[in-house]
């Protein structure tokens, strides 16, 4: 059976990374008491005026094609939105829709970079960046994001990797897995990078909402400098609990959009009008859940900290937004994977390896704080008596 080169080239960045998550949901299934803090889904249901939404517009007989933009209403109100967040000035034309970030980003890739490319993205990293990058023929470039610069990406590990084939930077703030934020200086940086080497700042911004208290955000879109190089993706599956409905975005320059709209249209033609009806209303009207997310986040990640740095070896990386929490396992004398399925086994308590993440987590896992409290103090429980075990063995 013949296959073409893009199947080849994602091989491998597909459904293994996610073997450990798998694995644990079959236990579960069998009846195990396993406790989940793998993957990222908010901790609370659809808010019912968005549900009410959708169904309205539903029984209004929304389903029809949509604008091969993106409806106008939804347009409109993120151009509104992303005018009064970011300080600069955008109109419909600078947006398109897309189901869901995964989705923006791709096509977002398909615009910027081709066989032969390069994409420096910063490690670690989402798990499925690898994959929208090679799929356009371009090879991703890691830069190492390091935990004593809080794992924000420096402007000298970028300019060290930037190469003649270099068409891009993509930027995840606030990040995935780590929770970092970055700085204004950080952005300045890089965006004094891009105008010297004519490269796109790609930013994606899922994280805005579910920053902590201490923390703040800033976009590259915000810096006029280098507004017209940057493209920022988001959607509403974090900040408003609505994964699974897949209403997502991409903004930008006006021609470069343009440019991309015959992309889009390729793979779909606008979003699903009944969605997109329901995204406009929450866009406009800010989340009812997000702001209850955040503190709970915050506080999860905090008590997590507290309680495996004082009673075991295990340290972990404060975030500073978003959802998860990286632990460091290498005091025990172990790698990610080796300590992810000896906690699973063990203990059956399920967290993400850091390889999932890229080259520069071998020493982490990643812990999503959606869990409740009652829950999360049980898994706390579980790790601490695990990781104490391991180090009792070890002397």
């Amino acid at each position: 059976m013949r296959t073409t080169s893009i199947t080849q080239r994602l091989a491998g960045l597909g459904g293994a990374k996610w073997d450990l998550h798998l694995a644990a949901r079959e236990r579960a299934e069998r009846g195990e008491q396993i406790i989940e803090m793998t993957i990222g889904e908010p901790d609370v249901p659809l808010p019912d005026v968005l549900a009410d939404a959708a169904i309205s517009a539903l029984r209004a007989g929304r389903t029809q094609y949509s604008n091969g933009r993106g409806e106008n209403g939804l347009r409109d109100a993120l151009a509104e939105v992303y005018s009064a967040r970011r300080g600069q000035l955008f109109d419909r034309d600078h947006v398109l829709c897309f189901p869901g970030t995964q989705t923006a980003l791709y096509a977002v890739f398909q615009g910027v970079a081709e066989a032969g490319d390069e994409v420096l993205v910063g490690d670690p990293l989402y798990a499925t960046y690898e994959g929208v990058i090679r799929a356009t023929g371009a090879e991703m470039v890691s830069v190492p994001l390091r935990p004593e610069h809080g794992f924000r990406m420096q402007a000298d590990d970028v300019a060290s990797r930037i190469t003649d084939r270099t068409r891009a930077i993509l930027l995840n703030t606030p990040h995935n897995p780590t929770g970092a934020i970055l700085r204004r200086e950080d952005l300045e940086a890089l965006a004094d990078l891009a105008r010297a080497h004519d490269l796109w700042l790609i930013s994606d911004e899922v994280y805005e909402d579910l920053v902590f208290e201490g923390s703040s955000f800033l976009s590259p879109l915000s810096l006029p400098e280098v507004a017209d190089r940057v493209i920022a993706v988001s959607s509403i599956s974090k900040s408003h609990a609505a994964p699974g409905l897949r209403s997502g975005w991409a903004i930008g320059p006006k021609p470069f959009m343009t440019a991309l709209l015959p992309v889009s249209e390729t793979m779909l033609f606008g979003n699903q009008p009944f969605i997109a009806d329901m995204t406009e209303q929450a866009v406009r009207n800010g989340s009812p859940v997000a702001e209850g997310m955040r503190q709970r986040f915050a506080r999860r990640a905090t008590y997590l900290a507290d309680r495996l740095e004082t009673e075991t070896r295990l340290r972990v990386h404060r975030p500073e937004a978003g959802m998860f929490a990286l632990v460091n396992v290498r005091p025990l004398g172990m790698d990610c994977d080796r300590f992810a399925w000896a906690l699973l086994e063990q203990a059956g308590v399920a967290v993400m390896p850091g390889s999932s993440f890229g080259e520069h987590m071998q020493d982490w896992v990643r812990l999503a704080l959606t869990i409740d409290d009652a829950t999360l103090t049980q898994a706390v429980d579980r790790i601490s008596e695990f990781a104490t075990a391991v180090s009792a063995a070890a002397e």
